[in-house]
């Protein structure tokens, strides 16, 4: 029996043995495909990133220095960004004479030294992207009139994109036209003029503590530490108001949200983009997912409100985001709805409200505060001005009072001009194109560098890197010897929608201010003008007011 099973058992082994081999052999093949498609995956994918990462960059640079266009070299993978870093490094520090307006060498210390070396058209490496930097007017004025897409708003990642979403700053060519359309209605005059009143009155309640501070002190002088930040609580309240009127609270909550968001944005600029990292559960990646859903659940939240107020026929409300509803409702009448945009992007142009309308115009005031506060002779015309056209302290502030402030405009423009909130704009080419007889490729980003371009003598005289408010007397486009000089709000058919109401908001806030205190920069004043996204005063601006009639 023992022989038997021994025989039975050695038999079923070998049989086993037998069908693993067979099956093994049945199995190579396959193992052998797997491997080979493997390799060739692997291979591809080197090839592509040598492609992209090696000859790319060495294919781009020969034919720009074949056209007598050079640059900074290329590094692998990282571009120039270290050596930018290391040079804004090297600035950071750096402080102004409080007479001075010559920002470019804090702000931009890397355009400062590329074009002294390579003039004003030179290339650069933003990682392995080309960027081709464009400081002649005509050219720029080329790009920006362009309406065929072929100068696109380049892919600003998903940071960026959680801070303003795709609305009008990022959107291109149909969809583009679609917004526009769409956000148009709420930035006409006749219905910013409106909103003059709640400006004035956000503004008032502004300046009241200032008021109380400077009664109550010896000389009637009040001290406020960063004028800056009450502005930035300012704007935000505005936009808060003429956008969501009654839901201007749930409003503020999104600016909180907004405003981390805008600090992950910044803090992560000058990172090398790899596609595919945004996906990652990092701790930037979790906390950005996080605040975009606070930010979009807020305004659907309010959408929704508006939306059940409009089927009662109570209508969608007389601020920005009703005007905004209202035009998108009857785009999407009668069977048009490709004529209208989404939920979704409604809320994106909900962000783009929100920082454009709060961010930029807060610097805005701030730095014409700063020029104010240290030019006394302007400072004194504008307030005269200000009481000639809109009257006392008493006389409430109107839309059609504003529009006749020549003087306070002029200040407005020539602050833009030297501290403008955005000091580059950036396209990038969909196509190969010529521009200025210079041929660029595909997949270049063009960067104007408004910043520098603002203070270029040959445009705008020996004078243009001082403060002179009298150039703007005849207007913006007579005030250099380019008609596009000025790039503060961008220029052609995408120019800043929202610029009527960003210097609508300014002169009522500077108004306001004018008619209660004479003012002047503190002392202990840094002049380190820095980017965070947007020019802004490094130290904060600490400011002296003198309470008028004290």
């Amino acid at each position: 029996m023992d022989t038997i099973i021994n025989k039975s058992t050695i038999s079923q082994e070998l049989s086993c043995t037998d069908r693993s081999s067979h099956a093994m052999v049945a199995m190579a093949p396959a193992a052998g495909l797997v491997l080979a498609s493997l390799a060739v995956v692997l291979a591809t994918t080197l090839w592509k990133a040598a492609v992209h990462l090696v000859w790319r960059p060495y294919a781009v640079a020969r034919a720009f220095q074949r056209q007598g266009i050079r640059g900074p070299a290329y590094r692998f993978f990282v571009g120039n960004n270290e050596e930018v870093m290391a040079m804004r490094a090297a600035t950071a520090d750096d402080v102004l004479d409080l007479g001075s307006h010559d920002i470019i060498a804090r702000v931009m210390p890397q355009y400062k030294a590329w074009v002294a070396s390579y003039g004003k058209i030179f290339l650069s490496w933003s990682g392995y992207t080309p960027s081709l930097c464009v400081g002649d007017h005509d050219m720029v004025k080329q790009i920006l009139s362009n309406k065929t897409g072929l100068y696109a708003k380049p892919n600003p990642g998903p940071n960026f994109l959680a801070l303003l979403g795709k609305g009008l700053v990022f959107s291109d060519g149909d969809d583009w036209a679609r917004h526009r359309r769409i956000v148009h209605p709420a930035f006409t005059m006749d219905k910013l003029k409106m909103m003059t009143r709640t400006m004035a009155e956000c503004a008032g309640d502004m300046v009241r503590p200032w008021e109380a501070l400077a009664a109550a002190s010896d000389g009637g002088v009040a001290r406020v530490d960063d004028v800056g930040q009450q502005f930035v609580e300012l704007t935000a309240d505005v936009i808060s108001h003429t956008a969501f009127g009654s839901s201007y609270r749930e409003g503020k909550e999104v600016f909180m949200a907004q405003r981390e968001l805008q600090y992950i944005a910044f803090s992560t600029m000058n990172n090398v983009r790899v596609p595919g990292l945004e996906y990652l559960p990092t701790k930037i990646n979790l906390r950005r997912r996080q605040l975009t859903g606070k930010v979009r659940g807020t305004l659907m939240a309010i959408i929704r409100e508006r939306q059940a107020a409009a089927k009662e026929a109570k209508g969608y409300g007389n601020d920005l985001l009703g005007l905004m509803l209202e035009a998108n409702a009857s785009a999407g009448a009668g069977g048009q709805k490709a004529a209208a945009i989404s939920m979704d992007e409604i809320i994106d142009e909900c962000k783009t409200f929100f920082f454009a309308g709060h961010d930029t115009t807060s610097h805005l005031l701030t730095w014409a505060i700063f020029l104010l506060g240290t030019h006394p002779e302007w400072q004194q015309k504008l307030r005269e001005e200000v009481l000639r056209e809109c009257g006392g302290t008493g006389t409430p502030l109107h839309g059609d009072a504003l529009n006749k402030l020549k003087l306070t405009t002029m200040v407005l423009y020539e602050t833009l001009r030297l501290y403008g909130a955005v000091i580059m704009i950036a396209r990038e080419t969909t196509a190969d194109t010529e521009l200025g007889g210079v041929k660029i490729p595909k997949g270049t980003t063009t960067m104007i560098p408004m910043a520098i371009m603002h203070r270029d003598e040959e445009v705008w005289g020996a004078d243009a890197g001082e403060f002179k408010p009298d150039r703007f007397q005849n207007g913006v486009g007579r005030a250099a010897k380019h008609p596009s000089a000025m790039l503060a709000f961008s220029a052609g058919p995408r120019s800043c929608i929202g610029q009527d109401f960003a210097m609508l908001e300014a002169k009522a806030t500077l108004a306001v201010i004018l008619r209660r205190f004479e003012f002047e920069v503190a002392p202990e004043y840094v002049h380190a003008p820095a980017e965070f996204l947007t020019l802004q005063p490094k130290c904060g601006l600490p400011v002296l007011l003198k309470l008028l009639g004290q």
